[in-house]
């Protein structure tokens, strides 16, 4: 397992985070992680799934960050599915 850090923002908040993942994470984790740092505190909860956006592409949430081209400081955001 290898520390990725990823810099990193919520659609709907104003600050961008450094957010360290495991190459082993899936990708619904980092998204989690993500959102750990944003919902509840600028973001309000809702209940509905979200999705990793990197260079435009919404990644598919049950592949592990080991399996999709991201590198350390890469930036990626999360957003909720729905909005």
């Amino acid at each position: 397992m290898a520390l990725i850090p990823l810099t990193a923002a919520f659609r709907e908040d104003f600050v961008v985070q450094l957010v360290p993942v495991e190459d082993s994470d899936t990708i619904a984790t980092v998204a989690q992680k993500v959102a750990a740092h944003a919902v509840g505190l600028r973001v309000a909860p809702r209940q509905s799934p979200m999705q990793v956006i990197f260079q435009g592409k919404v990644l598919d949430p049950e592949k592990k960050v080991a399996d999709v081209p991201l590198s350390p400081m890469d930036f990626v955001e999360v957003r909720y599915a729905d909005g």
